[in-house]
């Protein structure tokens, strides 16, 4: 294993890491705030309703894993933040409790699809307003990074394989008669998470649309501004 060390790649892993930080803070944010909302208030006593990002960083998946993953690869590889801890018994009886844990679930993935549509707006403004210049490779590189990591980790965390968030919003969709199927199954989830970060071709599940996404966002964006 060999790392780049140039100047060129430490700056980019810089930026990379940046971005990587504040998509990780959007997504627990919106699960802890979500969960607040709902009635919940162990979010709030353990300081996860913020958006500072160093309440939401995981030492090992949110800073070491990635920076060897950008230093070996270009890119940050499999990561993740610090789990939001949340009590659904606390959420208000307005919803099944599973269907609470569901949209407290989906807030997190949420929040990476708006933070990217976001981005996307901004770097096509101020390319239409000649802030930057479309051709500026640094600006375009971080920016458009930041939008399909943001919908990559929408559509990855949606991979209904518990403990991923997609797990718990598969069981509040299921009917109630599909409940005990569900359960049987939950303790594999795990393992087809394991399968889909490490079997090769994989990650085509959720990256695939991702990109998808990006680029037809970013065509519609620059119609719509006239870039």
């Amino acid at each position: 294993m060999s790392f780049d060390l140039s100047p060129e790649n430490i700056r980019w892993a810089v930026q990379a890491m940046g971005v990587l930080l504040l998509s990780i803070c959007v997504h627990e944010f919106g699960h802890a705030y979500l969960a607040t909302k709902l009635g919940d208030d162990l979010p709030q006593k353990q300081g996860r309703v913020t958006l500072n990002p160093l309440a939401h960083a995981d030492p090992i998946g949110t800073l070491l894993f990635p920076l060897l993953g950008i230093l070996w690869m270009g890119v940050p590889g499999f990561g993740w933040g610090k789990p939001v801890q949340v009590n659904p018994a606390r959420f208000t009886r307005r919803f099944e409790m599973r269907h609470g844990h569901m949209f407290v679930a989906f807030a997190g993935p949420f929040m990476n699809l708006a933070f990217g549509t976001l981005i996307a707006i901004i770097h096509v403004a101020l390319i239409r307003f000649q802030v930057i210049d479309a051709t500026n490779f640094d600006v375009t590189r971080v920016l458009s990074y930041a939008v399909s990591l943001n919908f990559i980790l929408f559509f990855f965390n949606l991979v209904p394989a518990p403990p991923l968030d997609g797990g718990a919003v598969l069981e509040g969709l299921l009917p109630r008669r599909h409940l005990p199927k569900y359960h049987a199954y939950e303790p594999y989830g795990p393992f087809v998470l394991l399968a889909v970060i490490a079997i090769p071709g994989m990650s085509r599940i959720f990256t695939v649309p991702a990109m998808a996404v990006t680029g037809h966002l970013y065509k519609g964006l620059a119609t719509l501004f006239g870039v």
